[in-house]
């Protein structure tokens, strides 16, 4: 895990999100803290348990986006998933123990890359010795009984010589100029049966691989292709290092990996919460939130990789709880997410903020969208702050969606644009508030048409 400190996780999460410091903070101390477990000695390290985090407000104003950030700052496996999408156990939809299975399957798959990049440049080397044994093929063996002197030295010429040539052929290859050359390589089929399961939570929730299974069983093929050297490189060094790779010390670091440093967050938890409705599809919300309990408490996943301990995977959760309250939530899974915090709505000093300060500003995508047609865009100070001061008194009057409606306000006032943009002569455009005001007026004006296009 990079060794990040609060202020820095909050100063990177600043690039890109808007105020919300509280939470901000909230999710620093917590990723720090998995750093600093690490470091305890003994068995204290042990009893050291997560502080769970929930995230409550409106859509929009960026709890969803603080996860994201989140997980590229956290050099661990990280997972979003939708609380909505899991089911009680004996309806049909997903456990929810595959969120556990989805997450040490995306830790594998860190682990793998992290190894393939460490042994990359042997399996470019042995890649390209197999290119060459291909380019130039060994000369058959002779059976030779009795080699006198002379048809040894023979021998020893024709093998400097064909090392002389190997090493001309070396030398071209990394020059570029063989990588249109055809080659013709032996691949192994990789297809296995198609088999129907008829489960009722799915095959991802049976925790076996197919494949493995059945390479056993089944009669191994192969064919040959003619592909360019430049395509055989790139397919030799995939399979050496496949070869390189040891997959038990994969998954015995991912594995630990998940069990350690592993975080989940859990977005639209009050879908799952709120009254106990005896009849309809929320039937099961109490039972979603009671399967939930033993994973985020603590216990045992069983996977396709072996058990997976969830007792120190941190669970960060987010809602915006508009038809509920997190006190809806069955006591013990209240407890088990004991830090709260609370998200504040955005304004039109945010929205301008928004605009134009983050990374990846609006102003700054459709200002690059359009510089790819050589077509220079500008925006007033005027004109951004009556974008902002329109989306803002939109999610007034209809519902607030937040940042989500500065999308939809920019989509609408530069459709026009976008779409003669191809064909104008002039090659700059400044948007003004005076332009702002003339697209976009006639429809705030009106609620009812406002309600379907903004």
């Amino acid at each position: 895990m990079k060794e990040f400190t609060p202020k820095e996780i909050v100063a990177e999460l600043d690039k890109y999100i808007i105020g919300q410091n509280k939470a901000k903070k909230s999710v620093a101390i917590a990723l720090r803290n998995r750093w600093r477990r690490q470091q305890v000695k003994g068995d204290l390290k042990e009893e050291i348990m997560p502080n769970n985090i929930i995230m409550i407000g409106p859509t929009g104003v960026g709890k969803t986006e603080i996860a994201r950030r989140l997980a590229n700052l956290a050099n661990a496996p990280f997972i979003k998933v939708e609380a909505s999408k899991y089911t009680e156990v004996g309806y049909v939809g997903r456990d929810v123990e595959s969120m556990v299975r989805d997450l040490t399957d995306l830790s594998v798959n860190m682990v793998k890359k992290e190894k393939a990049q460490e042994v990359s440049k042997k399996a470019e080397f042995l890649a390209e010795e197999r290119i060459l044994d291909l380019l130039l093929p060994s000369p058959p063996k002779r059976k030779q009984l009795n080699q006198s002197d002379l048809s040894s030295n023979l021998n020893e010429d024709a093998q400097i010589k064909r090392e002389r040539t190997r090493e001309k052929l070396r030398i071209q290859l990394h020059q570029g100029k063989l990588a249109k050359r055809y080659v013709e390589i032996e691949r192994r089929d990789e297809r296995f049966p198609i088999i129907e399961v008829f489960s009722p939570q799915g095959i991802e929730e049976l925790g076996v691989n197919f494949q493995e299974m059945f390479s056993g069983m089944m009669p191994k093929k192969s064919k040959k292709r003619k592909i360019t050297v430049e395509e055989a490189k790139r397919i030799l060094s995939q399979e050496e290092t496949s070869r390189l790779i040891d997959m038990e010390e994969v998954i015995s670091d991912a594995i630990h990996g998940v069990e350690n440093s592993g975080i989940i967050f859990v977005d639209e938890l009050d879908k799952i919460a709120g009254e106990k409705i005896k009849e309809g599809p929320d039937v099961s919300r109490e039972g979603v939130q009671r399967d939930l309990l033993p994973i985020v408490e603590g216990t045992s996943v069983m996977t396709k990789y072996g058990m997976v301990k969830t007792d120190h995977v941190l669970f960060i959760a987010a809602g915006a709880f508009h038809a509920s309250k997190p006190s809806d939530l069955i006591p013990e899974l209240q407890g088990r997410f004991p830090i709260r915090v609370e998200l504040s709505s955005l304004t039109t000093k945010d929205f301008i903020k928004i605009l134009t300060e983050p990374k990846n500003a609006l102003i700054k995508q459709y200002t690059a969208l359009l510089a790819t047609e050589g077509v220079e865009m500008s925006f007033t100070s005027d004109a951004i702050k009556e974008i902002a001061k329109t989306a803002n008194l939109v999610n007034d009057r209809t519902e607030n969606i937040g940042a989500r409606r500065l999308h939809t306000v920019m989509t609408t006032l530069l459709e026009d644009v976008m779409f003669r943009i191809p064909d104008l002569d002039s090659k700059k455009i400044r948007v003004t508030k005076k332009m702002v005001k003339d697209t976009l007026q006639s429809i705030v004006k009106d609620e009812d048409l406002s309600r379907y296009i903004l």
